[in-house]
């Protein structure tokens, strides 16, 4: 029997039940969360490649090991022309802005294990003298509201995970189609400089004639002058195609993190043909909301914040609750054990401002979800609209216009063998048949664009592509009265 130090009251000595205490305080401590081998990147790597739709390998290069194995791979790649399916691979490896994210992964994934675990449980010493007698005091304390909260708070830790894994797969699909855009305006910008300069070779050859024609006195000062012009509006046309071909070549560069000699990779020589059909997609808002990851992770948060709400609800009152086992001897021969609970009563805070936070937090959270959801049903929307639209385009260019050109080219050409028109109209001719080639090439290029956006869209928030103007570099129109 001993007496307790706080009340007085005789208590029994139970052995046992110490031991049983002790044990459960043992496997509480023991059966904490851990890390997981990968940090949640198989997640987001499933999560990832059911969307992307074309095979690609992702790679989280937490190792000097690792970066070795992406320099060999995105050099294999880099040695032939790179396509589309190409540089997408080469930036998911690549980008070291990504592998940056992948570090959020681990970082958070230690925050919420840290966040799981009991704190450690604190120890006590005191010595008090009363005379000859000499008194030692020895306390073990462990908090019991952390232990009483712990399951509400790993859940909500648990959906902080599933949002940071879910913003990570957003960044992986948005570099995949910011990839695929930078790619299609590179290889455009690439056709566009050399068709521009078939431009500028067909008017510095009218220019040259229009001279020597006006020294020998075939030639008035007007017709010389026009030719002249577009001479100058053809070298300034493909200056700026040859500035737009440098700006969007950079921009992939930056995509795929290439730097040193790798900057000198090669593109294919033209864009992909255009589909022989568009996609049909009936039901695609319904679509979009059950792929969406934005969607996903407004509606997570959402809920996330309601686990909180009942969390704040469940510990209004009790924010201080502690146990601890005393136990006290002195050199006279007494001996104490006992126990005690520390509990902050609410006589001033009862967490009503604690609560309503929560309330408002939650009511924002469902708002936003809401928002979400709207936002991504206008998004698809638009970007359907967008892709459909740039394919009938792209087919008109395609099948009737540049077609069209050539018929008249060739029907000018033998004009021109039969001696029925001059030199001049047959330049003319030519020049509007390169632009309309030029034409083509934007509305292709724009196509891909728009599946690009389409196809992020469907997945993500997009960021959709400005409709094209008319193409930069075309060449000047020719004169109707020349």
């Amino acid at each position: 029997m001993t007496r307790h130090p706080l009340n007085g009251r005789t208590i029994a000595r139970s052995t046992p039940m110490r031991r049983v205490a002790l044990a459960a305080l043992g496997v509480l401590l023991t059966g904490c969360a851990s890390m997981s081998p990968d940090g949640g990147f198989g997640t987001v790597e499933k999560a990832t490649a059911e969307r992307l739709g074309a095979p690609v390998q992702l790679a989280w290069a937490r190792q000097p090991g690792d970066l070795e194995r992406i320099a060999q791979r995105v050099g294999d790649l880099l040695g032939r022309p790179l396509s589309m399916d190409d540089a997408v691979q080469v930036a998911l490896l690549n980008n070291r802005g990504l592998q940056a994210a992948y570090a959020d992964l681990g970082i958070t994934e230690a925050e919420i294990v840290q966040a799981g675990r009991l704190p450690n449980p604190g120890f006590s010493i005191g010595r008090t003298t009363a005379g000859d007698e000499i008194e030692r005091e020895r306390g073990l304390h462990l908090n019991l509201a952390r232990l009483i909260a712990l399951p509400l708070v790993q859940r909500a830790e648990a959906s902080r995970l599933a949002q940071v894994r879910s913003t990570v797969a957003m960044q992986v699909l948005s570099l995949a189609a910011d990839t695929r855009k930078a790619w299609v305006q590179a290889v455009a910008a690439e056709e566009s400089v050399r068709y521009s300069r078939q431009v500028m070779q067909a008017a510095e050859a009218g220019a040259e004639l229009a001279r020597r024609m006006a020294q020998v006195g075939n030639f008035n000062k007007l017709q010389q002058a026009r030719e002249q012009g577009f001479y100058a509006d053809a070298a300034l046309n493909l200056a700026r195609a040859d500035l737009q071909q440098r700006a969007t070549r950079e921009r992939l560069t930056r995509l795929l993190g290439l730097w040193g000699d790798q900057t000198r990779f090669q593109l294919p020589p033209r864009l992909p043909d255009l589909p022989a059909q568009p996609r049909d997609l009936p039901d695609i808002e319904r679509t979009a909301l059950a792929q969406r990851l934005d969607v996903a992770a407004a509606r997570s948060s959402a809920e996330a914040t309601a686990r909180h709400l009942g969390l704040t609800r469940t510990t209004r009152f009790v924010n201080v609750l502690d146990l601890g086992l005393s136990r006290s001897s002195s050199n006279a021969g007494h001996r104490q054990h006992g126990w005690e609970i520390e509990l902050q009563l609410p006589l001033f805070d009862w967490g009503d401002a604690r609560v309503a936070r929560a309330e408002g937090l939650y009511m924002q959270a469902l708002h936003r979800a809401a928002d979400t959801a709207i936002h991504a049903r206008s998004e698809v929307r638009e970007a359907y609209g967008a892709y459909r639209s740039a394919w009938d385009i792209a087919r008109h260019q395609r099948d009737e216009i540049v077609p069209l050109k050539a018929r008249i080219s060739e029907e000018n050409l033998l004009r021109y063998n039969g001696m029925l028109i001059g030199v001049f109209e047959l330049l003319a001719d030519a020049r509007s048949q390169i632009a309309s080639v030029h034409g083509a090439i934007d509305a292709l290029r724009d196509f891909w664009l728009a599946q690009a956006d389409l196809d992020m869209a469907l997945v993500g928030k997009p960021s959709l592509t400005a409709t094209a103007g008319p193409a930069m570099g075309a060449g000047p129109a020719a004169d109707p009265g020349h």
